[in-house]
């Protein structure tokens, strides 16, 4: 459309034209954002996934001048908020924050997905926080997690196990320790991490593997009981609580929270996102309310975040394929 302006003028105004309109598409670039930028969390709020970046999202909107909203979209494993990111707009004004299911797992669980978690733009992953076992203490007496084993030996299919849902960390943690242990769990899903906590708590089920995130303060308060982490080692926080892999060698099982958006989205704005986002994780007040949710801080570049969701692809790939998970 510019053609006709341009038409009879000199080269020099030409180059001078177009470097005005290089610099205005910079200065567009450096002005983002310039409204509210929204994170879609596929989980319900009360839980670590939703904990998580709300804590970015309230340091983020005050590095950008900026409100940075949490927009909550459940359903279907997270797979109903996941295609709302994917379908927006790539213009950085939607994100998506999320646990594995959606971005590493789902893909390897459901026949077909309403969109492909392979093309989203990885941006970072803002945190790990290891899985746990805990019990409703008036449901399950055993003490130690090798007590539990032999009782359920003893009693398959009878002992309840709550998740956040099909095809979740906590679903695919529980597969696994079933898988491992040589037991056999009744599945009762959820949606999200807070409801069935809220099941748990009630005695409505008696076990659960979940993040640590909200469920530590539900230990600590006397209502649930931990009985062993699924992190590699004992965690320095909690040194009384023994692994799961201490009974079972080799069972790990560790929740984190990425941060995507829609396919296209410009890098200069991936970029923007991630070395804003590894700026608050270096906030000494941002790391202690992770820490308050036994949150381990990740980061690093968009090309470690890329790295590592592939490796999780294969990771839970394998678990789902040994245990024979279909969701249909």
């Amino acid at each position: 459309m510019f053609e006709h302006f341009w038409r009879g003028k000199t080269p020099g105004l030409v180059a001078i034209g177009f470097a005005l309109c290089l610099a205005g598409d910079a200065a567009r670039a450096d002005a983002w954002p310039v409204r509210t930028v929204k994170i879609i969390v596929p989980f319900p709020a009360g839980g670590t996934a939703d904990a998580v970046p709300r804590l970015v999202a309230d340091w983020l909107s005050r590095k950008w001048g900026q409100p940075v909203v949490i927009d909550n979209r459940t359903g279907a494993a997270g797979n109903i908020g996941a295609e709302a990111a994917y379908r927006a707009e790539p213009d950085g004004y939607t994100l998506l924050s999320a646990p594995p299911p959606p971005l590493v797992i789902n893909q390897s669980l459901y026949p077909k997905l309403p969109f492909d978690p392979g093309k989203f733009e990885p941006i970072i992953v803002v945190a790990q926080v290891p899985n746990a076992l805990i019990v409703n203490p008036a449901n399950v007496k055993a003490s130690t997690l090798r007590e539990l084993i032999e009782y359920l030996r003893q009693n398959p299919d009878k002992v309840t196990a709550a998740t956040q849902g099909n095809g979740t960390t906590s679903h695919l943690t529980s597969e696994l320790f079933q898988l491992m242990a040589g037991v056999k769990l009744r599945h009762i899903p959820y949606r999200g991490s807070a409801p069935a906590l809220q099941g748990l708590v009630a005695g409505d089920v008696d076990l659960m593997f979940d993040n640590l995130g909200v469920s530590l303060a539900l230990v600590e308060g006397g209502k649930l009981k931990l009985l062993a982490v699924a992190s590699p080692q004992r965690l320095p926080s909690l040194p009384d609580v023994p692994t799961v892999a201490e009974t079972l060698p080799g069972f790990e099982a560790v929740a984190w929270y990425g941060i995507v958006a829609p396919p296209g989205t410009p890098k200069d704005i991936i970029d923007t996102i991630n070395t804003d986002v590894n700026e608050a994780l270096r906030q000494p007040e941002l790391q202690e309310q992770l820490k308050k949710l036994s949150a381990e801080v990740f980061g690093g570049s968009v090309e470690k975040t890329a790295q590592y969701m592939r490796e999780e692809v294969e990771r839970w790939k394998a678990v789902i394929k040994a245990a024979h998970i279909e969701i249909q």
